[in-house]
């Protein structure tokens, strides 16, 4: 299956995607919790896609998107992140976020949004 990249300050979040990616046969090959985190391990682990939260300490995910996309054009990034977000969302969208889902999220619902953005890798 894929190798995923998991961003999210919240540890009980990326603990519970964790479990639902690899229960379904994909790798979490990396785990951050700020945009920080995220771009100096995304260039590391190179995965193929990742779940960004939106609203992180330090430095939050929209930038994050942005200066991933800005180094890798074919990155495959699913925000996630809390109900009233959206132009944020939007904002994520026009920096490479290929898809959204809204928290509280269903993990079948991610393990769903990547299936769709990875497109049988």
């Amino acid at each position: 299956m894929a190798r995923i990249m998991i961003v999210d300050d919240s540890n009980f979040m990326r603990t519970k995607l964790r479990i639902a990616l690899e229960k379904v046969g994909h790798e979490v090959v990396g785990q951050a919790s700020n945009g920080n985190e995220a771009i100096d391990l995304y260039m590391k682990c190179q995965p193929d896609a990742v779940t960004m939260d939106i609203v992180m300490p330090e430095q939050n995910g929209l930038i994050a998107v942005k200066k991933i996309v800005d180094q890798d054009p074919n990155a495959r990034i699913i925000v996630i992140t809390a109900l009233g977000h959206e132009p944020m969302i939007r904002k994520a969208l026009s920096f490479g976020a290929l898809n959204f889902l809204i928290k509280p999220v269903e993990p079948v619902e991610v393990v769903e949004s990547l299936d769709s953005v990875l497109g049988g890798v």
